[in-house]
């Protein structure tokens, strides 16, 4: 009992969470990975059920009053809205429609994120936001950690087998993966319904091989294993597939089964890449458990998240849009979805956020119109997508620093607005003595701005040259003690979006 309810009860101040010794998943269960020394937890007795709550936001649609009956209150259709804003792509069943919206049908869904990584990326968010959805609807989230599968490798949408990963490596990236969800949850999520987290290594790590495949293997039909597009691409490709990776959809399918028995897990979600892994869960649960009428289990896909021209979102020219600060600052994220090109961004818009949709209209209607503001949609995005990741103190942070550091921008810079962007801006260290007095073009080809004087001659005369925000017009211009930052940096600029942070020693 104490287990489930330190599993359940996930909602806590972000500070407490440096109190953690371990990854966060201990805390989820009574088991522990083999690397972990139990007696961590006799001297850090500290469960979330424990911590002070803190204040989230409560949910778009609000429930009725406590006056009037569960009866008379009819749910807002999740998988409508999903459908609504471009977020639907499959159904197992199109009765969940029907079920997702009956006040006495509260829909238990989870959506798995296997540690692969410390950080979750962009792409992932898609997930979190369903989940989301399904939660301001009134139905209970499940978010499950693959500390199991992730040491076997989703070979969906892959060419090449993953790496594998040793079980430091998956407990760090399980705790990192925790910390994110937890944190992105209490900054959103509605008190009387949080959401749950779970490690699906907790009911791996004692099953038997012999046993699985008497109690599930004989179950699975390998025509149709074969049959699903991720392992018939794998097939068909020179590198082939490994047992190893052929077995994944019957893990992950397990995995539903598992949650479908124990927990009342009813719904599955994923990208459409997930497809084949969700229907070997759904035909696990159908064959061997063979639930009655109101018992379905149902599976819904949402889009991967593509640009108009089919590529991936979520790669930045450096790597993948972290959702953690600790990998990409609140700032860096915030100019890459302020980077978004037109002709994606009302899409986005209705996918990445819980804006309504006559606001997203009206934005849209606003980009036709004479005097429109370049880039007025995509800051709307940026500022409810920063907002949901990072919460109030990240955008404000990422707002601050886009404004101070947009060249002409009369915001006065000082040392830590300069220093909060030094991860993501290319940046270099020079002796104080060797920088003061020298010209400007000198300056921009030492800090590797440019690549030649003549280059930084030229940008000049074009009025693309600036030195802390401020343009500089003539070649004359030498570095002055008041032109460096605090005593302690320069900020050149080559345009709007080229910089160079010049620390000095």
């Amino acid at each position: 009992m104490a287990a489930t309810a330190a599993r359940t009860v996930l909602c806590s101040s972000q500070s407490h969470l440096k109190l953690l010794p371990f990854p966060f998943s201990i805390y989820l269960s009574t088991k522990f990975p083999p690397s972990l020394n139990p007696n961590i937890v006799k001297k850090n007795p500290v469960f979330f059920s424990s911590l002070p709550p803190v204040r989230c936001l409560q949910y778009a649609t609000q429930q009725a009053s406590t006056t009037q009956t569960q009866e008379a209150i009819r749910r807002p259709n999740v998988v409508d809205i999903l459908e609504e804003r471009g977020l639907l792509e499959s159904l197992t069943s199109d009765s969940l429609r029907s079920a997702s919206s009956t006040s006495n049908s509260t829909l238990k869904v989870y959506c798995g994120f296997d540690p692969t990584a410390e950080s979750l990326h962009l792409g992932n968010l898609l997930g979190i936001i369903v989940l989301s959805w399904f939660q301001r609807c009134g139905h209970k989230a499940v978010a499950l950690i693959g500390g199991a599968t992730a040491r076997i490798g989703d070979p969906s949408g892959k060419s090449l087998e993953r790496p594998e990963l040793d079980a430091d490596t998956l407990e760090k990236n399980t705790f990192g993966i925790s910390n994110t969800l937890i944190r992105m949850f209490n900054m959103n999520m509605n008190l009387n319904n949080p959401i749950v987290v779970m490690n699906n290594y907790d009911w791996w790590e004692e099953v038997r091989l012999l046993d699985f495949l008497k109690q599930v293997g004989r179950y699975a039909r390998v025509g149709t294993m074969i049959a699903k597009e991720s392992v018939k691409k794998r097939l068909e490709s020179e590198q082939g597939m490994s047992y190893t990776e052929f077995t994944y959809q019957l893990l992950q399918g397990y995995d539903f089964l598992y949650l479908f028995r124990n927990e009342g897990v009813n719904v599955q979600i994923g990208g459409s890449d997930q497809w084949g892994n969700i229907t070997a869960g759904t035909e696990l649960i159908r064959k061997i458990l063979q639930p009655g009428d109101g018992a379905e289990a149902y599976g819904l896909t949402f889009p991967l998240l593509l640009k108009s021209d089919g590529t991936k979102f979520g790669k930045s020219e450096d790597g993948a849009i972290w959702l953690s600060p600790s990998f990409l600052s609140p700032y860096k994220f915030y100019q890459c979805l302020f980077s978004v090109p037109d002709a994606d961004v009302i899409r986005f818009l209705k996918i990445l956020t819980f804006l309504d949709l006559d606001v997203i209209d009206e934005l849209e209607m606003g980009m036709k119109r004479p005097g429109y503001l370049p880039n007025t949609a995509q800051r709307r995005l940026a500022e409810e997508v920063t907002r949901f990741v990072h919460g109030e103190d990240g955008l404000g942070e990422a707002i601050k620093a886009t404004e101070a550091l947009r060249p002409g921008a009369e915001t006065k810079l000082d040392w830590k607005t300069i220093e909060g962007i030094a991860e993501d801006v290319p940046s270099c260290s020079l002796p104080y003595d060797e920088v003061l007095n020298l010209s400007l073009v000198d300056l921009s080809v030492s800090s590797g701005l440019l690549e030649s004087k003549s280059a930084a001659r030229r940008l000049l005369k074009q009025g693309g040259l600036y030195l802390n925000n401020s343009r500089v017009d003539g070649e004359s211009k030498r570095i002055e003690p008041q032109d460096i930052v605090d005593g302690k940096v320069l900020l050149l600029s080559a345009g709007k979006k080229n910089k160079v942070i010049v620390r000095i020693t």
